[in-house]
């Protein structure tokens, strides 16, 4: 039985790089195009309207950032998938997309190579960091990681998979339903590994799965 498609809308100021995009991702089985946007008020309002399951979002937008589209996105529709297209290789727009809960970051320059691997690895679940890039998400936790990490007790096997899971994206709820066990446990499980590891931001523990491998599209 043939799955549903991926419902994607393409959000960037520049004509040129809807074109490519179009052209890129135009008749690929499992794919459906389902509008375009040229500034971020506007894809705001079609990806609350339309639900897409992917917002593929140019960084730098007039009207609204792609960062702030994406926090006000995802706090009406959580379960849409953001992946950020951008020039920018600047460590500190990675970090804050991470913090507001974007799902993949694509560096323009890579899009033809990686976008279609980028889409299916955030429909599946999981997190996308340019390869180029991704190093960046844990350069200045590194160091943090390692005194932290190796210094508290290891982690148990369920709350190990939980930290994976909250990594790659998935709600408490969603964990809930992979592991079967209810979402007061998640909350726990999650809440002891954090601890344990003393991270206070979503990008200690993106940095922290990047170290580990989890992230790393197949």
């Amino acid at each position: 039985m043939n799955l549903p498609a991926l419902r994607v809308l393409v959000a960037d100021d520049h004509p040129v790089v809807l074109a490519g995009i179009r052209a890129l991702l135009d008749g690929h089985p499992g794919i459906e195009i389902i509008g375009e946007a040229r500034d971020g008020q506007t894809a705001l309002q079609m990806a609350l309207e339309l639900q897409p399951s992917i917002l593929l979002l140019d960084l730098s937008m007039p009207d609204l950032n792609g960062i702030e589209v994406t926090k006000r996105l995802l706090a009406q529709r959580p379960l849409c998938k953001v992946i950020v297209l951008t020039v920018h290789e600047d460590r500190s727009y990675l970090r804050k997309l991470i913090e507001v809960g974007a799902s993949g970051y694509v560096l323009k320059r890579s899009a033809a190579e990686d976008l279609l691997r980028a889409i299916q690895a955030v429909a599946a679940g999981g997190v996308y960091l340019d390869p180029s890039i991704a190093v960046h998400a844990i350069d200045r936790t590194h160091k943090k990681l390692s005194n932290t990490a190796e210094g508290h007790a290891e982690l148990s096997e369920r709350e190990m998979e939980v930290l994976r899971l909250t990594a790659m994206g998935h709600s408490n709820k969603a964990i809930a339903n992979i592991l079967n066990i209810s979402v007061k446990s998640i909350e726990t499980y999650k809440a002891r590994a954090i601890n344990k590891l003393g991270f206070r931001s979503r990008v200690e523990l993106v940095g922290y799965a990047v170290d580990r491998g989890w992230l790393t599209a197949t």
